[in-house]
């Protein structure tokens, strides 16, 4: 295609949008579109013409002009309303500090978001969630409107022992699925069943070990290197140990084929129980999803997961692959009747499993949570090449391992960024700063890490090239090196 320049007016205002280069014309539209309004000209609000007129204007045809206002909109540039027309979404402006205070705060409304373990709420499959909705309630019994049955509704438990089975490697019967309202939920169920104490890895969720101790259950803390959690610190003693063998949570990796067969053997002789909290075990982007450790051993483990990093937290719905010993403690823990967990959306989800669409819209997020790892990936190399990025193979989230010592400057700096992240030393536990690294050990505690959790799920596409600059800005420089001590003179 030849190069080409043109140029329209948006709403009679002094800003020209031009067109100009070779290649696609839908491409190079987008392309300007977005360029006015990350440099401002195109303010948050901006209402912009009608297709047909900017067409017009332009001299492209309408559905050029069409498909790119639909695909700004989808990517969140530009936000679309029945009566209202098409508009510049709106979203946060550039952190434009006058002064830096001596002491700088995280800021109560962080302008960027890279906190891990949200998925971007925009992107929830809105359309095909209603169209399941619909199938749903219109072939709903009676029964799904009565008091709800504390195992769940059992449309929701067959769809997802096949899908579970298919997808994770799990081997269970719908009879041993109990639904909950969440991972939290089942957590609690599974402490108030089992007792403690339990044994958790050394960084997990502070949430987590929270919720336990609030419910009578302590946790010792096992210590993790790169082959996952070292379960060779379990002891008779505990009752059960958590662990997130697909991606362990926050550091990354897989636990290692020779720890999941020992965590099972560990329980077989103890009479223990494993907890596998299966948080994100669908997004793994580098090669096949791991399967379940609960398929090694059903009598031994429990797989605990939701649909708050697939689908969305909101809807509040999670599960519990249980041993057949656990399921009536479990169903009694929670009650004759279901006091959290809409039925109808249970059978709503029920059918998104069944249709297909849970499977559609889990690819859709694989391909766009890769893409938003990769961007950060690349953006660290461009600006921070002496930053290492660990646990990208999988999940919403990387750590950015730092210099020893720099964890709390660089979070004091995203804070003046107006950057919401994490410090890798806000997820390990409390009892992990004295712990050996594993039984017989020694009295020597693991080397603990500085870093930050970033989360790259949460901020809409627009925002995002923006939120990686200002980590790119938050990281220490590089360290300087250390000079190498004088050498004797060689001798003669």
């Amino acid at each position: 295609m030849d190069s080409w320049v043109n140029s329209a007016e948006i709403l009679g205002s002094d800003l020209p949008l031009e067109l100009s280069g070779t290649g696609n014309r839908r491409a190079l539209l987008m392309d300007a579109l977005r360029e006015a309004v990350r440099s401002g000209r195109l303010a948050p609000g901006t209402r912009l013409p009608p297709y047909r007129s900017l067409a017009a204007d332009l001299g492209l045809a309408r559905n050029t002009v069409a498909d790119a206002y639909a695909e700004l909109v989808a990517e969140g540039w530009l936000a679309a309303r029945q009566g209202s027309g098409t508009r510049v979404a709106e979203r946060a402006a550039p952190v434009t500090p006058v002064h830096r205070p001596r002491t700088p705060e995280r800021t109560a409304r962080p302008v960027h978001d890279l906190v891990q373990g949200q998925p971007d709420p925009s992107v929830f499959p809105r359309t095909a969630w209603l169209a399941s909705a619909r199938r749903a309630l219109a072939a709903a019994p009676d029964d799904a409107f009565g008091p709800g049955d504390p195992h769940g509704r059992p449309e929701l438990r067959r769809a997802l022992a096949g899908y579970l089975a298919r997808v994770r490697g799990v081997r269970a019967s719908p009879e041993r699925i109990v639904l909950c309202s969440g991972a939290a939920h089942g957590l609690r169920l599974l402490a108030d069943v089992v007792g403690g104490p339990w044994a958790a890895e050394e960084y997990g969720l502070p949430f987590h070990r929270e919720l336990l101790a609030s419910h009578g259950v302590g946790t010792r803390p096992l210590g993790v290197d790169a082959d996952g959690a070292r379960v060779d610190g379990l002891t008779r003693r505990d009752r059960a140990v958590l662990l997130t063998p697909a991606h362990q949570f926050p550091t990354g990796g897989p636990l290692h084929p020779a720890r999941r067969a020992a965590v099972v053997d560990w329980a077989r002789a103890t009479g223990g129980l494993v907890v596998e909290d299966d948080y994100d075990g669908e997004f793994r982007y580098d090669r096949q999803p791991v399967g379940a450790v609960q398929g090694l051993d059903p009598e031994h483990v429990v797989l605990v997961g939701s649909v708050s990093k697939s689908l969305s937290p909101a809807l509040r719905i999670g599960w519990m692959v249980l041993p057949q010993r656990l399921v009536a403690p479990v169903v009694a823990a929670k009650g004759e009747r279901e006091q959290f967990s809409s039925a109808t959306e249970q059978l709503t989800l029920a059918d998104f499993v069944e249709s297909g669409a849970y499977d559609r819209q889990v690819r859709r997020m694989r391909q766009r949570h890769r893409r938003r790892r990769d961007q950060l990936v690349a953006a660290l190399h461009a600006r921070a090449p002496h930053v290492r990025v660990t646990g990208i193979a999988a999940g919403l989230h990387a750590v950015l391992e730092l210099p020893p010592g720099t964890e709390r400057s660089a979070l004091r700096a995203a804070a003046w960024q107006g950057l919401a992240v994490e410090g890798l030393g806000d997820y390990l536990h409390p009892g992990a700063e004295t712990a050996p690294l594993a039984a017989g050990a020694g009295d020597t505690p693991a080397p603990r890490r500085d870093g930050l959790v970033v989360g790259y799920a949460t901020p809409a596409e627009s925002a995002y090239p923006e939120a990686l600059d200002a980590l790119c800005r938050s990281l220490p420089p590089v360290s300087p090196p250390v000079p190498a001590p004088p050498q004797p003179p060689a001798a003669p």
